[in-house]
């Protein structure tokens, strides 16, 4: 594969103008059932994206793009799977092959709309989950609407990063910022290692071990961020370089979600509904981890009373580290996300965790993005809340697991904390979208 893909990537570097349509198709291919296994969409999009990331799309134009290649993929295996319904096992690959469509046949009846969202990251079942929807008549607008709410995360996830790295390739970025960015990455990717490996063999003492290197790795950013100046100054420069109207309206609108009062009322309903329904290891799991992480950001952003970015121009508290919204962000998303995956098999823990990061780093990235942050400060805001969030997961399974909480518990939680969220969001998103209609 190595010479084909250099050589598209070659060809792509010299007709610049075709690099849109490209990320359309790979992202369709990509997310098109039968193909989708196949082809390795993924490497593809990353290379393409480091392209675009280059200068020749914004971030923006390339969210886009991959976005609209998806869901048209989507699309078409739909539509594929509500023609042919059982007869699909005769198409070609298929015939061959019918554990592909076994498997997200049984995912999608267990599951329902939840393996659609949650599928969508679980790259056997990406392409095929959509065309069993059709298979089995899924109604349309019901579909629709769970494609367009997955396909955004899965935009950002599969393209952003390829998109940034070509970004900060062509950047004069300040002398010492990779070989900052590569510890920090290396960190970061052992306290993943060590995430998947626990969640995966069910290790008894896997949330200790996940305890035990987040706070290694919190000690470390909250002592060595005079020592991480270039990668901080690095990141700020390329977030800034790319700040636009739109943009600057869309990042206000999700900081929101992360602002005190959105947050506390959030922990609060959380809390009190588990309550009221009986959850109660639930309930406790729940508030060690929101009441930990903010007594903890509390203490440690007077501790290290370090001075925000000067890119702002209204003010703001004078310490930032770590970032309230960050810690909060992730704190709330987090403890959602591992009472989702209580009882679930180990690739569906690790699905509902990354499904729980997403809003939480859109939060977080906000923040750096409006210049209220120095990204060292989002970074430990979200490893006090994983930090903590793991420590309360261990104390409270000591004895035994946390048990899975039953479908009518979830059936109030979640449109609940939907709601509330979904009104300080788009309350100030209607503003911005009043702005430019006028």
């Amino acid at each position: 594969m190595g010479p084909w893909l250099d050589g598209l990537t070659a060809w792509l570097s010299a007709h610049p103008q075709w690099l849109g349509l490209a990320i359309v198709l790979v992202a369709g291919t990509e997310c098109l059932a039968i193909v989708g296994l196949i082809v390795p969409g993924t490497v593809l999009l990353f290379a393409i994206a480091v392209l675009a990331g280059s200068g020749a799309l914004s971030l923006g134009e390339t969210l886009l793009l991959g976005y609209i290649g998806g869901l048209l993929g989507d699309g078409l295996s739909y539509f594929t799977g509500r023609h042919f319904h059982q007869n699909i096992r005769r198409l070609p690959g298929l015939r061959h092959h019918p554990e592909w469509i076994g498997r997200a046949e049984g995912y999608f009846q267990r599951y329902g709309i939840a393996s659609l969202l949650v599928g969508r990251f679980i790259g056997p079942l990406r392409p095929m989950l959509p065309m069993v929807a059709g298979m089995f008549d899924m109604p349309l607008v019901r579909f629709v609407g769970v494609s367009l709410l997955a396909g955004a995360g899965w935009s950002v996830v599969y393209l952003m990063p390829g998109w940034a790295t070509g970004a900060a390739m062509r950047l004069p970025l300040p002398e010492g910022f990779w070989p900052q960015a590569g510890v920090l990455a290396a960190g970061f990717a052992i306290l993943i290692g060590l995430s998947v490996s626990a969640a995966w063999q069910s290790r008894r003492h896997g949330t200790r071990l996940v305890t035990a290197m987040c706070l290694v790795l919190l000690a470390g950013v909250f002592l060595g961020w005079p020592h991480l100046v270039q990668f901080d100054q690095g990141i700020m420069t390329l977030v800034q370089e790319h700040r636009g109207a739109l943009a600057d309206d869309i990042a206000v609108a999700l900081t929101k979600m992360g602002d005190f009062r959105t947050q506390f009322v959030l922990a609060a309903l959380l809390c009190g509904l588990l309550l009221v329904l009986r959850q109660w290891r639930p309930a406790v799991f729940a508030v060690g981890t929101l009441l930990g992480t903010a007594l903890g950001n509390g203490l440690m952003k007077h501790v290290f009373a370090r001075m925000r970015p000067d890119v702002m121009t209204h003010p703001l508290g004078t310490y930032s580290m770590p970032s309230g919204h960050s810690s909060a962000a992730f704190a709330l998303f987090l403890t959602l996300a591992v009472l989702a995956g209580r009882g679930q098999p180990p690739r569906l823990r690790l699905t509902w965790l990354l499904l729980g990061i997403l809003p939480a780093g859109s939060i977080a990235l906000s923040r750096v993005y409006l210049g209220a942050h120095w990204p060292t400060d989002i970074l430990a805001g979200a490893l006090l809340a994983c930090f903590v969030c793991a420590a309360s997961l261990t104390l409270s399974q000591w004895r035994q697991p946390l048990p899975a909480m039953a479908p009518r518990v979830w059936w109030v939680v979640m449109p609940v904390t939907t709601v509330v969220l979904a009104y300080f969001a788009t309350r100030e998103f209607s503003h911005t979208l009043l702005r430019y209609a006028y």
